[in-house]
């Protein structure tokens, strides 16, 4: 075992097999939140119990095949490091709008397109290196958290819907679920601190199914599932289509995914090889690719669009476990369970307020290792202003989405997530902010 003091398991250790197996077991925990994304989907259009049982097995298999490569370190693909892969909201809408106007070829299509946008976007940002100081990668790895908050927070008490009427006893929940975690991960030793989120997640759906009658009949109802089922690869022979109209938007929306990986792997670099003085652009790239080639995988698999997580690199951050054979057990858990609905549905009803408490117990790493990175450099004005501005119109995305979408199309394309939006205007603002020591620059060298 490595060095205890600063690690439980490195990046490249392989963990005794029963560690390898809980540790892997309890990314798939968080990884389950994301079944919610495919039927959101499926409710959206109204389809039948079998295209959501489908869909959501499908968006499983694009996962966990996604999670092992992105782990693998193959040449050219996969960042080596731990960095699982779930559906996540990203491509949502523009799915949702696909699918209302073209059905499931279209939506196909298009996510097929944007994971090879994102793979083509690859080799780009590897060029990026002078413009990503080290203040600005730790803002973008604390944006990474600040990202999950609106999910976090609403699943902490217990919403589904905006306007869905706050119950005690999910705040009771979600609160004794969030201390439990940040107990044993304090105080905690060994087993116990290693598997907090296993011990918190636990006791807060047993103390849930005590307070609240309704999760014990919802965690009864899946035995109404069958316990294995083989998925329908028939609707892999389904048509694909393209409209070209759709083209723009997808781009923008491509670009900002493949930021967010970028985020998600400097995090997961930043922990990983704390060692590194600077960036390392070569498995970031090799990541991207491998998201994008995820993403391609989920269209042809007809699923939803699958991206990292960064709520498993938190908690990969705050368990001090970070080896990446985890997130390749934890990817052949994730499509494994895809041919068990009993279990899967079973995961999937473990309570709101239970998966909002591991989300935040995740995202508070996320977000003070990023503070405190970014912050590691001598303070000025240049960088406040970089850092405030982004922070100010970034964060506006989340607290005034009605703004944005009363405003103009060239504004909407910009502004539609804190983490894209804030990265673009921070690394724009830097370049500004630092003409005149450019130009005293090139005028020394002349």
């Amino acid at each position: 075992m490595a060095d205890d003091k600063k690690y439980e398991y490195t990046v490249n250790e392989v963990p005794p097999i029963g560690h390898l197996l809980l540790s892997a077991f309890q990314h798939v925990l968080i990884m389950v939140v994301a079944i919610g994304i495919p039927i959101i989907f499926a409710g959206q259009l109204n389809e039948s119990a079998a295209f959501t049982a489908s869909l959501v097995t499908f968006s499983m298999l694009a996962s966990g095949i996604g999670s092992i490569i992105q782990a693998l370190r193959l040449p050219y693909l996969g960042s080596g490091y731990l960095c699982p892969n779930l559906c996540g909201p990203s491509y949502l809408s523009l799915s949702l709008s696909a699918a209302w106007i073209g059905g499931l070829p279209l939506m196909r299509g298009i996510t097929i397109v944007a994971g090879l946008i994102e793979m083509f976007l690859a080799p780009v940002i590897q060029k990026l290196k002078s413009i990503f100081p080290i203040y600005v990668v730790g803002l973008v790895v604390a944006l990474v958290g600040i990202s999950i908050i609106q999910i976090s927070v609403t699943s902490f008490f217990g919403l589904t819907f905006q306007g869905d009427a706050l119950r005690n006893m999910d705040l009771v929940v979600g609160a004794i679920s969030l201390l439990i975690m940040v107990f044993c991960n304090i105080w905690g030793k060994g087993f116990v601190k290693i598997y907090c989120l296993i011990i918190g997640i636990f006791s807060g759906w047993i103390l849930a199914m005590i307070l609240i009658p309704e999760y014990w009949q919802n965690l009864l109802s899946v035995k109404n599932n069958p316990f294995f089922a083989m998925p329908h690869f028939q609707s892999l022979l389904n048509p694909v289509s393209f409209r070209f109209d759709l083209l723009i938007p997808l781009i923008v929306i491509a670009i900002g995914s493949t930021l967010k990986t970028f985020g998600n792997l400097l995090a997961a670099q930043k922990m990983s090889e704390p060692e590194l003085d600077e960036i390392n652009f070569i498995p970031i790239r090799n990541g991207i690719i491998a998201d994008g080639l995820a993403t391609t995988v989920s269209g042809l698999l007809g699923s939803m669009a699958v991206d990292t997580s960064s709520s498993n690199i938190g908690l990969a951050g705050a368990t001090k476990v970070l080896s990446r054979w985890i997130s390749v057990v934890a990817g052949v858990i994730f499509i494994g369970l895809a041919f068990f609905p009993m279990l899967t549905n079973a995961l999937s009803q473990i309570p709101k307020p239970v998966l909002g408490a591991s989300l935040i117990f995740s995202g508070c790493f996320m977000i003070c290792a990023g503070l405190i990175q970014m912050l590691e450099e001598k303070w000025d004005q240049r960088k406040t202003f970089v850092v405030g501005i982004a922070l100010f119109f970034g964060l506006s995305t989340a607290f005034l989405p009605s703004l944005y979408a009363r405003a103009p199309k060239f504004i909407q394309t910009f502004f539609t997530d804190p983490l894209p939006t804030a990265t673009i205007l921070a690394v724009i603002l830097n370049q500004i902010f630092n003409l005149d020591i450019l130009f005293k620059n090139i005028f020394k060298r002349d």
